[in-house]
């Protein structure tokens, strides 16, 4: 059996990660529009290399299809929903940790990208989005 060493600081940082994310929220959405139950937004991590700039996201139970993917002026952003399955109720669950309804997500990307032919695909949950450079340059 393998000692586990206590950190009493673990629990005070989910919940500091907890209230960043609300406070995201709060500070994020549309004027007027309410703060509803499920919005959330899912992780994403960007990374370049000489030739494009990646994007991936996490988003688990969520079908390509389903995904809507608009650039406008030099911004992309992706919008969905993440639904609980029709076969399980609410009042059946003794917990629920995922983040379920509506998502979206933006990103400002540099005008050296090319947005008119970005790839986009699905696989084991993850989203991935590549934007090609329009001109490469060496990275130093």
């Amino acid at each position: 059996m393998a000692i586990v060493r206590y950190n009493p600081l673990s629990e005070l940082r989910s919940m500091q990660d907890k209230m960043n994310r609300l406070l995201d929220l709060a500070w994020t959405r549309e004027v007027g529009e309410e703060i509803r139950e499920g919005v959330w937004q899912p992780p994403a991590d960007v990374y370049e290399s000489n030739a494009a700039v990646t994007i991936k996201v996490e988003l688990p139970d969520v079908e390509l299809d389903d995904i809507d993917i608009r650039t406008e002026e030099q911004t992309l952003t992706i919008k969905g929903e993440r639904k609980h399955g029709e076969e399980i109720r609410k009042e059946n669950f003794h917990r629920i940790e995922r983040y379920f309804g509506p998502f979206q997500r933006s990103f400002a990307i540099p005008a050296d990208f090319d947005l008119a032919h970005l790839n986009a695909s699905c696989d084991s949950g993850v989203l991935t989005i590549t934007i090609p450079k329009t001109i490469t340059v060496e990275l130093a």
